[in-house]
Formats: C-alpha cells, sequence, structure tokens
C-alpha cells in the first residue's frame, strides 16, 4: 500500500490505534495501555504520529516516541513503529526527521537511540540519516539480545565532545561520589576494575555520616583522600572552608559527628600533596576549568533535573562554548529511560552554573584528577588559597 503521509503531533484519541499498532509490530518489549496514556498527556517528550488517506478518511498508519531528561539538552528516540503494509515507503525517515525538529525546538543538542543489532533495515534507515554507533549494549531486549546504541547532533552549533567515557552506575542512593570518582579513575587508568566493593569502599572513606536523612553524602574532602590514596593527583576547587552539608542537620549530636569527621579529613590532608583552592568560584572561572580538559568531578544540586534538593557528584566528562558534559551516575529520574540518558549529558552551559550550587550556603565544589608525575617519592606542601570572608557572587 501507498499515499500521502501526514504528520501530526498525537492525541488522546489515538490510543486504541496506538496499541493496535503497537501490538502488531512489537511481541515483546512493547509499551503497554498505561505508558501511552502519558506520553498522550504534555510532559517531558514528544510523540508524532502519521496519518494516511483510507477510502477518503485519515488513519493512523505509524507514530514516533522522544523522551526528554529535564535540565539536559539530551533527546532520546524511544519507540517508533509502522504498520507493515506501510513500511519500506520512506515513512520511517519522515517520523525521524520530524522528531529531530521536536528535539531541536526543545533546544536539545543529541538525538540518541536503542535498537536491535539485528534490525538491518532499521540501522540502514539511520545510518542514512547520518547517525553514528557509539557503543553496543548486551543483553538490552527481552529476549537477551544486544542493542546498538547510536547518536546524531541535531544542535546547530558544531560540538566539540569526544568519543564515549568509562560509565559506571551507582547501585545506592548515597554513592554518586564514589561512582562518579571509578568513572574517573577509569579513564585515567583503564587497567582499574569498576566495581560495587570499590564503590562501598570508598563511600565508607568518604563519607560525612549524618546528612538531613539516612546515609551520609561524600564529603569533597572525603573524596580528594580517596582519590590522593589511589595514587591521583588532586586539586580541590571549593568556594567555602566550612563544614560541607551541615545545614540541613539540626541534631546537635549528629552535626558534633559531621564536624569531627570534617576535622579529621583536613588533619590528614595535611600529610598528602592535595591542593585545595578556596576562594569564590565564579561562572566564568567555573566553565574555564571545565573546558581546560581535566578529568573532572563536580558537586551539582538535583533541582534541576528531579525536582530534590539533594547534593549529588557527577563525573564532568567535558565542556565547550555551549554545552558541559557529564557522566550521570543515578538513573532513578524515570522508569522508560536507559544509560543512554546518562552518559555524555549535554547540559546547557547557563543551566550547569546554576545546577553547581547546593544549598543555602550555595556551596560548589570541582575535583580535578591527574595522574601523579613519576618519580614523586613524597608528599609536596599543599597549597591553600582561602578567604574566609570572600562571598561567592
Amino acid at each position: 500500500m501507498s499515499g500521502a503521509f501526514t504528520l501530526r503531533v498525537a492525541s488522546p484519541n489515538d490510543l486504541e490505534r496506538l496499541l493496535l499498532i503497537e501490538n502488531t509490530c512489537f511481541s515483546s518489549d512493547f509499551l503497554s495501555r498505561r505508558s501511552f496514556q502519558r506520553f498522550l498527556r504534555p510532559g517531558a517528550h514528544d510523540m508524532l504520529v502519521a496519518d494516511v488517506e483510507v477510502r477518503g478518511k485519515p488513519q493512523l498508519i505509524g507514530y514516533v516516541l522522544a523522551l526528554y531528561r529535564t535540565g539536559t539538552s539530551l533527546a532520546r528516540l524511544y519507540s517508533i513503529a509502522i504498520l507493515p503494509d506501510y513500511q519500506g515507503q520512506g515513512l520511517a525517515q519522515q517520523l525521524v526527521l520530524a522528531i529531530e525538529q521536536a528535539g531541536r525546538e526543545r533546544q536539545c543538542a543529541y538525538m540518541r537511540l536503542e535498537v536491535h543489532v539485528n534490525n538491518e533495515a532499521a540501522i540502514k534507515t539511520y545510518n542514512k540519516l547520518r547517525y553514528q554507533m557509539i557503543d553496543e549494549i548486551e543483553n538490552y531486549y527481552d529476549d537477551g539480545s544486544n542493542a546498538l546504541r547510536m547518536e546524531k547532533r541535531i544542535y546547530a552549533t558544531k560540538l566539540k565532545q569526544g568519543k564515549m567515557t568509562p560509565y559506571y552506575q551507582q547501585t545506592t542512593d548515597f554513592t554518586c561520589g564514589p561512582a562518579s570518582l571509578m568513572m574517573a579513575l577509569k579513564t585515567l587508568r583503564p587497567e582499574y576494575e569498576m566495581q560495587r566493593r570499590e564503590e562501598l569502599q570508598i563511600w565508607r572513606e568518604a563519607t560525612t555520616i549524618f546528612m538531613t536523612s539516612g546515609h551520609g553524602g561524600c564529603s569533597p574532602y572525603g573524596l580528594a583522600l580517596s582519590a590522593w590514596q589511589r595514587g591521583l593527583q588532586v586539586t580541590l576547587n571549593i568556594n567555602q572552608t566550612g563544614v560541607p552539608f551541615i545545614d540541613g542537620v539540626r541534631n546537635p549530636d549528629k552535626k558534633a559527628v559531621i564536624e569531627q569527621v570534617h576535622e579529621d579529613f583536613l588533619q590528614r590532608i595535611q600529610d598528602t600533596d592535595i591542593q585545595i583552592v578556596t576562594h569564590s568560584i565564579k561562572a566564568d572561572e567555573m566553565m574555564k576549568t571545565l573546558r581546560g580538559g581535566h578529568v573532572i568531578l563536580a558537586l551539582i544540586s538535583t533541582w534541576r533535573l528531579n525536582n530534590n534538593k539533594t547534593p549529588h557528584w557527577v563525573y564532568v566528562t567535558g565542556a565547550d562554548d555551549d554545552f558541559v558534559y557529564i557522566n550521570d551516575p543515578d538513573t532513578t529520574d524515570g522508569p522508560w529511560q536507559s544509560e543512554t540518558d546518562y552518559m555524555l549529558v549535554p547540559i546547557n552551559v547557563r543551566e550547569f552554573v546554576k545546577m553547581a550550587s547546593f544549598g543555602q550556603s550555595r556551596l560548589r565544589a570541582l575535583l580535578i584528577l591527574d595522574i601523579k608525575p613519576r618519580g614523586r617519592r613524597k608528599p609536596q606542601p599543599r597549597q591553600v588559597k582561602a578567604n574566609k570572608n570572600e562571598q561567592e557572587n
């Protein structure tokens, strides 16, 4: 069959037809009625459908769905389906180009997708549309099959981000710092093994013991020590001299524990060559540091990602004039998201500068890591630049 295709935004009235298409095209990994109902409402997604005229009436014969991660400049082509009678007529290409335009209108830099490794027709279409393979994911589908991860730059400005970097998903709610540090270590030392035992060990070394409730977060000073103990050259860029994360703790006993742990971190750092630079970290200086090609861990607030006011460590994989790219170890934002949504995530520079500030005190911390120069036998005096009265602008 053939005919002129008309593309439009999906509406709630399309639900039954979309379910028919889904069940016709897929035998597993298909969207449920509840999922379609959600995607047919406004949100961080776009769904476009294709109609063809049958006996003088429009009939829905295909759809495409893209998801967006709030606070980022990343789009993900989550699903595309076309009834068999209308496949092979160029509709898939039209749908993909249309959803790319929807992503551009949301200021997205990349469109990413996963495709079955044996789906030659789809891979051919994506290659024709200039998608590039960036990874292969083992056991991605319900039947154990692999998937190819592909991406395309859809933002007009040329981006300077390089190849994929090591990724590790944190296995607890409170180990973002260790997971980020392990990704950095794997980047600097490819032979390094990222594993859960190491993740928990780093957390034990670096945690502040208590937060507002539950398990403690990793102190910038504790993470600096953990990185140094694993053979890295470490510079901590921080805008305050006080005790991190203590503002939200009301219990005096918990506060006393945090203060004691912080003092222990500082005393232990005295016997290392960790560089601590304490001063106001302004936006332009932050971006200059991020663009310098360093391996960096950054402390951010997750408010702009998931509306939770939580301190969170991410691995900054690079930056250019428009975007900061992060590997985010926390993949709990939504049920339809995968690692694709958390690897090399482009975030608008202005948005990232706002993210990289936690709490009422607007704490900013960057941990800059490198391989220690060979031949160094003993710690060198650390350089500390501090001004307790200096306030961040």
